[in-house]
């Protein structure tokens, strides 16, 4: 009997579909924010989202520092 119930992944997918929509719906919901956290972490770092104008403690650095650089002077 498990041999007369192979299936395609399409198939598969339409029968997951109709049998069980919302957890379907709530995956691809899921992976969607997932992308989307993954996207906006990647542009915080990449823009230097971490430099702050005011930040909680102080933050020594020697001139010599690549960071120096980035230092906003608002």
């Amino acid at each position: 009997m498990a041999a007369a119930s192979r299936k395609s992944l399409g198939q598969l997918i339409q029968q997951g579909w109709n049998e069980i929509p919302e957890i379907f719906a709530s995956t691809g919901l899921g992976l969607v924010g997932i992308g989307l956290g993954v996207l906006g972490a990647y542009n915080y770092v990449k823009n230097d989202g971490d430099n702050r104008r005011y930040k909680g403690t102080y933050v020594v650095m020697r001139p010599d520092d690549p960071r120096v650089k980035l230092i906003r002077k608002e």
